[in-house]
């Protein structure tokens, strides 16, 4: 049975997002239209690399908002085997009803900018100030699982490719499950990739709405896990290009992009080498949060991170190997110019000392009275150029200097 869905306008998002939850098998390749791109700004070391960390000296627990951070957008799911309801916006006291009640509940957070609602949140779910600092103000931050009480804390980061150009974009979500809630916190909406769960609560799809909010959970880190496979797909896709050009003609923007390409998947790597220690650690503790059924799905979620960890390793070690490729090239079309060079100059050697020897100027030169001396002369140093240019071809030296 299908239960009551309330719909708003901003209900609908990207149809890139819905992408995420797909297989590498359903997502689109994406055109490059050039390999040459300028050296990364510092900016985008920071968005790459950097975790956020306190000032020296500052009171831990203490709720501090960027002046930077989006305005917070709440969007709350409530849900039972019978039916679910949707509501967007609401006062975080609206929640409290559904609490008391045998319905799971899903408070979407989007938006870390409004500092009333979230201290309003963090006193209506009896959030820990640590927790708080964690998903609010420590972003972004390493991925982790941290177990308070009668709550659980998971920190993972989404990703999304950049619209219209190469590289990634990564958000943090921040995971509070209860005993029959889940909060999550995210900075912007824009990256977010959980629709298709969305969709599933709304049609009734599968056991989502029969589950508790472990196994909702559980959806929301497959969505994030599934949404590196298009990216590395991306990468995938980058490096063979990037291989062929190199191969037919290196340039030096050619290596800009190849460390370029190795930065970027060393951040890869940073954001999924924790969540497997988290997903392991969900999957083995004994936190009454995560029931044994759900432990089983996650289980798939682990093999899913290995296996991105995996394709990750092999794409460094193919950018690795491009550098050598790109000496390769480099030296061999170096060889070719200079070995052009060494049998031109073979050809003109002799036929510099024969004019340099009728070119001094001694008196008594026999070959200077004769009239026939000059063309005899000429012709002598023309088939010197034409035996050498015939031996150098016989012996394949010219063959591939003028076959491309």
């Amino acid at each position: 049975m299908r239960g009551n869905w309330e719909v708003d306008k901003a209900y609908n998002h990207s149809v890139i997002h819905r992408l995420f939850a797909h297989s590498m098998t359903q997502f689109p390749p994406q055109d490059h239209q050039s390999l040459t791109q300028s050296n990364l700004q510092e900016g985008e070391e920071e968005d790459y690399f950097d975790y956020s960390f306190d000032e020296p000296g500052r009171e831990p627990g203490k709720l501090s908002i960027k002046p930077d951070a989006r305005p917070t957008r709440i969007l709350l799911i409530n849900y039972n085997e019978a039916q679910a309801i949707r509501k967007v916006d609401p006062n975080p006291n609206a929640c409290i009803p559904y609490l008391e009640t045998n319905t799971v509940s899903w408070m979407d957070i989007q938006g870390l900018g409004s500092e009333q609602l979230l201290k309003q949140v963090g006193q209506i779910f009896d959030l820990h100030p640590l927790l708080l600092e964690d998903a609010v103000v420590h972003v972004p931050q390493r991925p982790k699982v941290e177990n308070y009480n009668q709550q659980l804390m998971i920190i993972a980061h989404m990703v999304c490719p950049k619209p219209n150009e190469n590289g990634f974009e990564s958000e943090q979500v921040s995971f509070v499950l209860g005993k029959n809630y889940l909060l999550t916190f995210q900075e912007e909406e824009q990256y977010d990739c959980f629709d298709l769960v969305r969709d599933r609560l709304r049609t009734n799809q599968g056991q989502v709405r029969e589950a508790g909010a472990d196994y909702l959970t559980y959806l929301l880190l497959d969505a994030i896990i599934d949404g590196y496979f298009p990216i590395l797909e991306d990468y995938g896709e980058r490096i063979e290009a990037l291989e062929d050009a190199i191969i037919q003609k290196p340039t030096h923007q050619m290596l800009e992009e190849i460390y370029e390409v190795r930065r970027e998947l060393l951040a890869l790597r940073r954001l999924i080498w924790p969540l497997r220690n988290v997903i392991n650690t969900l999957i083995r503790g004994s936190n009454d949060l995560i029931s044994q059924e759900v432990q089983i799905y996650l289980r798939d979620c682990y093999d899913h991170v290995i296996q991105i960890l995996d394709i990750i390793e092999s794409y460094r070690e193919l950018a690795s190997s491009l550098m050598d490729v790109y000496l390769s090239a480099t030296g061999n079309k170096m060889n070719e110019v200079m070995q052009l060079l060494t049998v031109i100059s073979s050809v003109f050697i002799p036929l510099t000392f024969i004019a340099g020897v009728y070119g001094m100027n001694f008196k008594y030169m026999p070959e200077l009275d004769v009239r026939w001396s000059y063309f005899a002369c000429l012709g002598l140093m023309g088939a010197i150029a034409f035996s050498l240019v015939y031996f150098f071809w016989r012996r394949g030296w010219l063959s591939h200097l003028f076959t491309k």
